[in-house]
């Protein structure tokens, strides 16, 4: 499966990523109302401008050696990982969302009620997730209820 990453950011310019099947699938989730920042919960999204990341590694020139007579300079360094190296990074974080994701309570449709439940010591807490309405998550945000969307590729059961 190939994602589209997107840049996004929010009317209070929190900034973060979108992960899409295609950009008509972001297009149509935007026009849906299914996109929503993962800090305020906001639907006011935009699309920041990002640059592609292109695999050109092989491009690159070999590090000129320093000038005679130059003095070197003291900096910090860090290696950048390789392509494979960030693939397989890449991977195992994925595959520790997913784990983590895996370790909730599907809720469904009850998601909210559920996470109301907990916040008010109704019930014992314990991590959940399931489904609500974008206006059921502005609510719970303006409770005081902390919350985050699952994107579906995160989701195993969601997963096509």
């Amino acid at each position: 499966m190939t994602l589209k990453v997107f840049d996004l950011s929010c009317e209070h310019d929190h900034v973060f990523e979108g992960w899409f099947s295609s950009q008509d699938s972001y297009q149509d989730q935007l026009s849906q109302g299914l996109v929503h920042c993962p800090v305020c919960h906001s639907d006011r999204i935009t699309r920041r401008v990002s640059a592609p990341r292109l695999n050109v590694s092989h491009l690159r020139a070999e590090p000129a050696a320093p000038r005679a007579g130059s003095a070197p300079r003291d900096r910090a360094a860090v290696a950048a990982p390789s392509g494979d190296q960030m693939a397989r990074l890449q991977a195992e974080v994925l595959r520790q969302i997913r784990r983590i994701v895996r370790q909730t309570d599907d809720v469904g449709a009850r998601f909210a009620d559920e996470a109301r439940r907990m916040h008010s010591g109704e019930i014992e807490e314990r991590p959940i997730r399931g489904t609500a309405s974008a206006e059921e998550c502005r609510e719970l945000v303006d409770e005081g209820i902390s919350i985050m969307p699952i994107p579906d590729i995160l989701d195993d059961d969601r997963l096509q």
